[in-house]
Formats: structure tokens, C-alpha cells, sequence
């Protein structure tokens, strides 16, 4: 098994949609989430973290060390329930110390828990992981404009609807293209606490990358991470603020005077210069 991560890093990165929808609010009809004030699209840390979770679930297919506390279909008391059995502590009342050596049986047999953390404090108790990664909502870099598309199905439910129409009806929204940017953040000193090593942070870079390669359909139309930046602090604790580091990389249209519609209407401007000593910049 590698080492426990030593150090802090922050990680920032681009991915766009064309003709999808890639984050609907279910109290909206579905429609791509916006800031309501800037008309700025938004999507969920929940929504990336799942596309991680998709992955990994995927690659490593519930190897050992590698399963999936949040997936779909799950019941999580019942993989609570085996944390008991694996570690012959009785359900019911348990002691502080139980509850830590149940923790750890998580931490080490769910990817999930180790790196994003979880809340397992239900009826069968196994405490509560911070974990050492975490996401903002990433923001489009540009205002974005929904559009509502009929489509049509050209086939009915049953033979009763058959006797009023041939076709069936319906909507959906998109984009027609948006840019977004999503930063990140991983803790070396949370990471000591749940065990998550370079073997999982290398396997969070390429969730990240390839996080819609195996996501594709036809209500998120293409979507693509474009770019990954890392930034590696020589130390545990960092020797920078995350807010200025993200800032070296800034996005800009090339051509104000007309909507974008690919990536290539845009510049990525990264400021090297802005990156202090005692930090590395990883492109990906």
C-alpha cells in the first residue's frame, strides 16, 4: 500500500457541455441550474462528486478498499451493518472507541468515505469521516441562455392513446454550449485521519479527467473536462492561499461580440508568475 498523501493541494478545472443539460434541478423542471442574480450556470459538488464515484466504482469494480458507500440502489444501514459484523461489535449501544474502530473499517473498505467524507451516524451507527477532499460548485465562465426543445416520439403509451394522436409529445432543456470552472481542495491532515494515500489521489486525477467519458446520454450531450490544474504545496499545511493560486488561471472569451459555442472561443490564460515559491503547478 503507498504512503498517506504529505501534501496539500488545491486543484482547479475546466469542463464544458454542448446541447446538454449537465446539472437539472429537479424544482425547476429540470432546467440547468443558474444563479437567479447573474445568470451564471451552476452545478453541484454532489453532481461532480458522483461522476467520481461513477468512475471509481467502475474501474476498480468493488475491489477490496475500493467500494462505493453512495451508489445508486444502496441501502447504507445494511453496509453499516456489516461494518459491525466484520468487526464482532454488537449493535446497540456503543462506545466511543467502537464507533473509532468502525470508522476505520469504512474508511479503509469504502473510497468514497476515505476521500469525500461521510455521514453514518444513522440508526446503526458508524459515526461521522471529514474527508480530506472537497469541491465547490463550479460556475459557467459566462452567463448561459436555456433553451426548451420539443421532441417528438413517434410511437404511444398503450392502444388507447392510439385513438387520439399517432406521436408523442415532450420537452427538454440545454445549453447550447457553456464553459464551467470547478475548484477542489485535499487535506493532508485529514487525510492521516482516513487513510486516503497517493494511490487514491492519483485515482482522484483520473476520475476527474475522465469523469464523462463513461457518463455520456443524450439529456447531457457532450460533455468533456478540458483542463486540470494541480497545484502541489511542499508542505502539509500549504504555504499559500487557495484563493490566489486559483487566480493565476483566468478564462476569457476571445470574441465578446458573439456567444461561444466550443472551447476554442476561449483563451486559458495561466500567470506563472502568480504561483509562489514552495509551489508546483501540474498541468493535466
Amino acid at each position: 500500500m503507498s504512503e498517506i498523501i504529505k501534501n496539500r493541494y488545491e486543484f482547479k478545472f475546466l469542463f464544458d457541455v454542448e446541447n446538454g443539460n449537465p446539472n437539472g434541478d429537479p424544482d425547476a423542471g429540470n432546467m440547468p441550474r443558474i444563479d437567479a442574480e447573474t445568470g451564471y450556470g451552476i452545478v453541484t459538488d454532489v453532481c461532480l462528486k458522483r461522476k467520481i464515484r461513477n468512475y471509481v466504482e467502475l474501474v476498480k469494480n468493488d475491489a477490496e478498499r475500493y467500494k462505493i458507500y453512495i451508489k445508486e440502489g444502496s441501502v447504507l444501514n445494511q453496509a453499516n451493518a456489516v461494518a459491525y459484523e466484520r468487526t464482532n461489535i454488537a449493535k446497540g449501544k456503543v462506545t466511543r472507541k467502537d464507533v473509532e474502530i468502525l470508522r476505520k473499517f469504512m474508511c479503509d473498505n469504502y473510497y468514497d468515505i476515505r476521500t469525500f467524507g461521510a455521514v453514518m451516524s444513522t440508526e446503526i451507527n458508524c459515526g461521522i469521516v471529514r474527508g480530506p477532499v472537497q469541491l465547490n460548485f463550479a460556475r459557467s465562465v459566462d452567463s448561459v441562455l436555456p433553451q426548451e426543445i420539443t421532441i417528438t416520439r413517434m410511437a404511444v403509451t398503450n392502444e388507447k392513446d392510439m385513438e387520439k394522436k399517432t406521436n408523442e409529445m415532450g420537452r427538454k432543456f440545454i445549453l447550447p454550449y457553456a464553459l464551467y470552472e470547478a475548484e477542489g481542495y485535499v487535506s493532508a491532515a485529514l487525510a492521516e485521519k482516513t487513510g486516503f494515500n497517493e494511490d487514491d489521489l492519483n485515482l482522484l486525477w483520473d476520475a476527474i479527467i475522465n469523469m464523462f467519458e463513461n457518463d455520456h446520454s443524450a439529456a447531457r450531450g457532450k460533455m468533456a473536462v478540458r483542463k486540470l490544474f494541480i497545484y502541489k504545496h511542499a508542505t502539509s499545511l500549504g504555504v499559500a492561499p487557495s484563493h490566489k493560486l486559483f487566480d493565476s488561471v483566468k478564462v476569457e472569451r476571445k470574441d465578446i461580440s458573439k456567444p461561444s459555442r466550443c472551447f476554442e472561443d476561449y483563451n486559458v490564460l495561466v500567470d506563472k508568475t502568480a504561483i509562489p515559491e514552495g509551489v508546483q503547478l501540474i498541468e493535466r
